[in-house]
C-alpha cells in the first residue's frame, strides 16, 4: 500500500472539469514530481489532496485512511502539509510568528522550539532575519519561510506548489538543495513544478499532467529522456 493513492479522481470548479480521472500514488520516502503547463491541472490536483478542492468522484487515502470528505485543517493533523504557490506568508508578521503560525496544530512547546531550531539550521538566513516583517524578505527568503512555515506542522508529506516561480537561479539551485535535505531527513514529498529538468533531476518519478489527465507516468530518469517531454517541457527542439 502506497503513503498517498489517489484514484479516479474528478474535480470542478463550478462547471469547469478540472481534473478528469486522476490517479497516482506516492510511496514513503519518495520525491513525486508533477509536471505540466500553466492551467494543466497540477495545482488542482494538489489542492483536492489538501481538502481545498473536493473531488465529485474518486478517492484519497493517506496511510491507508480515507481523506476524500476530511476539511482541510482536519487534513493537516494527519500529516499533509502544503505549501502553495506564490509563498502566501503573513507579510505583516515576522519571521518567527510566521514559524509560530505554521506550529498551531502542536501544543508541544518543546518540540515547536526544536522544530524552528532545525528550520534555522536549515535556513541559516531566517535565523537571521526571525524579528524581521516577511513581507519586507526578498523573494527567496519568502520561500524559505514558507517551506519553514510548513515543517513546523510536523509534516509527513509536503505537497510543495511551484516552489522556484520567480526567483533566481542560484536561489532555485538552494530551493531545490533544501527539498533533497528535506526528503533525506525521513520526509515524503509531492512536488509541483514548472522547472521540468530541475524536478526530475531531484524526484524518483513523475507524472505529466495535460488539461486535467494524466499523460505519463514513469521514471525521472526515464522522462528526462522522453521525446515528448523533453521537446514541451525542457525547450529542447
Amino acid at each position: 500500500m502506497a503513503m498517498l493513492e489517489v484514484e479516479n479522481v474528478h474535480g470542478y470548479y463550478g462547471k469547469i472539469h478540472a481534473l478528469k480521472n486522476i490517479s497516482l500514488t506516492v510511496e514513503k520516502g519518495e520525491i513525486v514530481t508533477l509536471i505540466g503547463a500553466n492551467g494543466a491541472g497540477k495545482s488542482s490536483t494538489l489542492r483536492a489532496m489538501s481538502g481545498l478542492l473536493r473531488p465529485r468522484e474518486g478517492k484519497i487515502r493517506f496511510d491507508g485512511e480515507d481523506l476524500t470528505n476530511l476539511l482541510p485543517h482536519k487534513i493537516v493533523t494527519k500529516g499533509i502539509i502544503q505549501v502553495p504557490e506564490g509563498r502566501r506568508i503573513f507579510g505583516q508578521l515576522t519571521v518567527l510568528e510566521n514559524l509560530d503560525m505554521g506550529a498551531f496544530t502542536c501544543r508541544d512547546h518543546n518540540l515547536n522550539r526544536k522544530n524552528i531550531s532545525k528550520v534555522f539550521n536549515l535556513f541559516p538566513r531566517l535565523a537571521e532575519r526571525r524579528r524581521q516583517v516577511g513581507g519586507t524578505l526578498s523573494g527567496g527568503e519568502q520561500q524559505m519561510l514558507a517551506i519553514g512555515r510548513a515543517m513546523m506542522a510536523n509534516p509527513k508529506m509536503l505537497l510543495l506548489d511551484e516552489p522556484s516561480m520567480g526567483l533566481a537561479p542560484v536561489l532555485v539551485d538552494t530551493i531545490f538543495e533544501t527539498i533533497r535535505k528535506l526528503n533525506e531527513a525521513g520526509t515524503t514529498i509531492l512536488l509541483v513544478e514548472q522547472n521540468a529538468r530541475m524536478a526530475l533531476q531531484v524526484a524518483s518519478r513523475g507524472y505529466v499532467i495535460q488539461t486535467g489527465v494524466v499523460m505519463l507516468t514513469d521514471t525521472a530518469a526515464n522522462l528526462q529522456e522522453n521525446e515528448m517531454v523533453r521537446k514541451a517541457y525542457m525547450g529542447e527542439n
